[in-house]
């Protein structure tokens, strides 16, 4: 079906453009967005032939497959799964589960896209690729998702993807996904004048007169389908009447309508085919006649249609715009709809198309109909075995639909908010959860609505509404599930963690009082373990909860954790490592986190792995290895920019602190705060106080350290970080001279860490009793917490340690002896890249008389913030897929950012990488990504 491009200069320039940084090795992404007939699909027609020689790969959005999950990537990405086996395996499998090739757990949905991205940029190893997708709001949401994740991490290949799309607010283009916010875009508006009218001219039935000619030329706005169509079947007579009336519809609307006056002059068998080939955009034309068939439809309605230029009759059948398809199922009465679908399900092969039958049973089902419904939830249960959550709701709410039974009812409206949850689409699973209040429930499922409720608060990031939500469901589903009860218990109790002072209701306080409440569980799992240490810390305090902390800490850390599977050890693990911060175990928390992350980055779990990464990145930082910890902040960012999501910036603000970085830290302190604020994680908000003592201190402003670590430790009991601001509050009280204020926080402090008993806690605690000592009693407390926390990995801590004693020293005029002390935390905070704690030694150093300069940055100034953690990642043996993987880039682009690398750096080899970084140091934690 041949298509006319008329003018388009500029347009044109910008395909040609693509096409051209993409034969030259550069990726390309562009979003071409425009209205209905304004001719998008003839501007990928112009980009299709201008790309000769370029691999081409198509895709097509169809707005009934929209609820099938993955069918759009399923025609972009078919013809190249060859190449899928040299992807790495989580990625090669979650493609082919996705697909619905293999069997599998669902696939995390960014996962997929990284598989996508791997693939694309395989295919495009053996030649440039341009992917052309049409009708990007018809996409089916985690096709979209998918394609969207694609275009944003595209860097160093030879692929150009280019949308045709409908502008987000348009009435007939899907539901508001707009996963391609933010992207290239091209605007795509009507022809100008001259263009427009040459255009209408050339297809008037005859002589129009020049005004009325301009008013249609004004009304279509240069709208090219508009022009072609508008006019069919139209007398000249009936066309200057039919313009520029009051009461005009709409455009699009209005262009149906011309299309409904050509499908009226018809024969009835021949608009009967067209609504079937409506009904079944598939385009599988021996579908839509073994349909025909079924109604009694005669071979030569197909060609009658052909012959009135509305369908093409190939190996697929396409009619002549989407609009006209839209046209011709929206003119048949409803009855004739629904028969059409009925005949396309008996046409569907069960075995191989089980879905799509589903959905054209549900289409002709006129009432309710146990037998599809049911069949429909067996649909949207193969949607989320696939990772299509989007799809299994939308598959789950028709059911809902059909489903007479009010029970029956009440139960499918719960599973598909559950699903709707589970996809993101947060206002979709409250509207169901208010659907089903409406009707009649069961306690049980009363109690569901409440957890659903309180879970979409959570995830949504209304952190202040959480917990008293959870706290609701937890109470009400204790008669009925106990075992579930527990579970929502432990979510209760994390969302008030996150939640802190800003929870409307439902503190931790509280929720571990209901919880200690219940009656003794009949045997003890993981669940129950981790659920009484954790409620027992918070209201018996932390020496009556540490055999259950350290029992908690066992099942996850120790040989009990072979008795989880991983996806209860992702779930609770994180719990469990609460535990162990709240002991002061440093080397158990960094190892459960360490786990945690690695879990998460192997089944792709990307909306959990940014908090996970925060925490992480606390201990590392912690341990002063700060090279590894921008690591796992570039890795955070990069999940947060191919996901959407948004997480408080831990590491990065607590890195900045602890180098003494003012401007870095106090910007990222003060978005923190507000934005913490704003959405009720009261956590993120207690951080960036803490790590704002931390900063203060080190630059030695104790007024505003004091002010910042008041505030941090002024929180509900069991909140770690309030615990973790002590040791700032008294050494900036001693320092200002507020020593009542420090002792009152070490009695606070020895409660936290003698329950540990670690070298960590007991070596913090010697420090600040050091601190607040007589000058009898400091000495020893000083050695004490040396040796304590030379046993440590926390190295910033140690070198405190170190200067605080030699400050001691200096103030009692032992000089030599401060010294040596003071010179080894200089060199140990120069050595970490501690700046401002290293400018305090040097000061006390220059106090006893001795000389010390500056120190410089280290040698990896030149590199980007990305680049630089490629290079540590090689660095540390990691392959290109696993730095990818890591990053959410493909293997072809971590290769190319190395070689530019390799050039600012001036060497040649992976091997001279270490020799090069010398500020790289040793990363225990994080010596190899885990990814295989």
């Amino acid at each position: 079906m041949a298509v006319r491009l008329t003018d388009r200069r500029a347009e044109r320039d910008a395909l040609d453009r693509l096409v051209d940084a993409v034969r030259s090795g550069e990726s390309r992404t562009l979003v071409m967005r425009g209205d209905p007939g304004v001719g998008k699909s003839a501007l990928l027609g112009y980009l299709t032939r201008r790309a000769s020689g370029c691999r081409m790969a198509r895709a097509a959005g169809v707005q009934s497959e929209m609820e099938l999950a993955f069918a759009g990537l399923h025609q972009l990405c078919a013809p190249m799964l060859d190449h899928a086996e040299h992807l790495p395996a989580p990625q090669r499998d979650a493609l082919r589960i996705a697909l619905g090739l293999s069997a599998g757990p669902p696939p995390d949905r960014f996962l997929v896209g990284l598989a996508v991205l791997g693939l694309l940029s395989e295919v495009a190893a053996g030649g440039p690729l341009i992917c052309v997708i049409d009708d990007e709001q018809w996409l089916d949401h985690a096709s979209a998702q998918a394609l969207g994740f694609t275009a944003r991490r595209l860097g160093a290949d030879a692929v150009g993807l280019v949308f045709a799309a409908r502008p987000p607010a348009d009435d007939l283009a899907g539901p508001s996904h707009d996963e391609l916010a933010g992207l290239p875009e091209l605007a795509v508006t009507g022809l100008r004048e001259e263009h427009a009218r040459a255009l209408l001219d050339s297809v008037l039935p005859g002589p129009l007169d020049a005004q009325v000619r301009d008013l249609i030329v004004a009304e279509t706005h240069g709208n090219p389908l508009a022009l072609l169509e508008l006019p069919r079947g139209l007398t000249p007579a009936e066309l200057a009447g039919g313009f520029g009336l009051p009461a005009a519809a709409a455009l699009p609307g209005r262009i149906e309508e011309s299309f409904r006056r050509q499908l009226a002059t018809l024969p009835a068998a021949t608009r009967e085919l067209l609504v079937v080939a409506a009904a079944d955009p598939s385009g599988d034309r021996a579908l839509v006649m073994r349909a025909a068939e079924q109604l009694g439809i005669p071979p030569a309605a197909a060609v009658a249609a052909q012959d009135a230029d509305l369908l093409e009759l190939g190996a697929r059948i396409r009619f002549r715009h989407p609009l006209l398809r839209s046209a011709a199922y929206r003119a048949a009465p409803v009855p004739d709809r629904q028969a059409a679908h009925a005949a396309l399900a008996v046409a569907t092969d069960p075995a191989t198309d089980p879905d799509r039958r589903a959905w054209h049973r549900a289409q002709a089902s006129p009432g309710p109909d146990e037998e599809v419904a049911a069949e429909l939830e067996r649909s949207a249960g193969r949607a989320q075995a696939r990772g299509g959550l989007a799809a299994a709701a939308a598959f789950g709410e028709r059911a809902v639909l059909l489903t007479a039974d009010p029970a029956l009812r009440a139960e499918r409206t719960l599973t598909a908010a559950r699903a709707s949850l589970q996809a993101g689409a947060y206002p979709k699973a409250l509207d169901l959860l208010a659907s089903a209040e409406s009707g009649p429930l069961n306690e049980s499922q009363s109690a569901r609505v409440d957890l659903l409720r309180g879970q979409v608060a959570f995830v949504s990031g209304l952190g202040s509404d959480a917990p008293p939500l959870l706290l609701k469901a937890a109470r009400r589903l204790e008669p009925l599930d106990a075992g579930l009860a527990r579970e929502t218990y432990l979510t209760a109790w994390m969302a008030a963690l996150f939640a802190g002072r800003l929870a409307c209701g439902g503190d931790l306080l509280e929720i571990c009082r209901a919880a200690r409440a219940m009656p003794p569980a009949a045997s003890l799992g993981h669940t129950e373990i981790v659920l009484d240490a954790l409620a027992r810390l918070v209201t018996d305090g932390p020496a009556a909860a540490a055999p259950g902390l350290h029992h908690a800490i066992s099942m996850f850390s120790g040989p009990g954790r072979g008795r989880l599977t991983a996806a209860q050890e992702l779930r609770w693990g994180w719990l469990a490592q609460a535990a162990a911060s709240a002991l002061w175990d440093d080397d158990t928390w960094r190892t459960m986190l360490t786990r945690q992350v690695r879990l998460a980055r192997d089944v792709g779990s990307l909306d959990q792995l940014p908090v996970t990464l925060g925490a992480l990145g606390t201990a590392v930082v912690w341990s002063g290895d700060f090279a590894a910890a921008e690591i796992l902040v570039a890795e955070s960012d990069a999940v947060c920019a191919a996901t959407g999501t948004r997480a408080a910036p831990f590491t990065a603000m607590m890195l900045a602190a602890w180098r003494g970085a003012e401007a870095e830290a106090l910007g990222l302190i003060a978005t923190t705060l507000a934005d913490a604020t704003a959405a009720g994680q009261g956590i993120a908000v207690t951080f960036a106080q803490w790590v704002s003592a931390v900063l203060y201190n080190g630059l030695g402003r104790y007024e505003a350290a004091l002010d910042a670590a008041r505030q941090a430790s002024d929180d509900t009991p069991g909140n770690y970080v309030s615990m973790w601001a002590l040791p700032e509050l008294i050494e900036a009280a001693m320092r200002a001279g507020q020593p009542g204020l420090a002792r009152d926080a070490l009695t606070r402090l020895t409660g936290l860490t003698q329950a540990g008993g670690t070298d960590f806690g007991l070596g913090i605690e010697a420090r600040c009793r050091a601190l607040v000592s007589a000058p009898a009693a400091a000495e020893p407390l000083y050695a004490e917490a040396i040796t304590r926390l030379a046993r440590t990995h926390l190295r910033p801590e140690l070198a405190r340690a170190r200067l605080l004693y030699g400050e001691w020293l200096r103030r009692g005029n032992r000089r030599s002896e401060a010294r040596a002390q003071l010179r080894t935390a200089h060199e140990a905070f120069s050595a970490i890249g501690a700046a401002a704690f290293a400018e305090r030694a040097r000061h006390e150093l220059l106090a006893t008389g001795e000389t010390v300069r500056r120190r410089g940055a280290g040698g990896t100034s030149t590199l980007t913030a990305q680049e630089a953690s490629i290079a540590r990642l090689a660095a540390a043996g990691s392959t290109n897929p696993e730095i990818g993987a890591q990053l959410f880039l493909s293997a072809r682009t971590v290769e190319w950012h190395l070689r530019k690398v390799f050039t600012k750096l001036g060497i040649s080899s992976r091997r001279e990488l270490r020799q090069a970084l010398p500020r790289l140091g040793p990363s225990p934690s994080l010596s190899r990504p885990a990814v295989p």
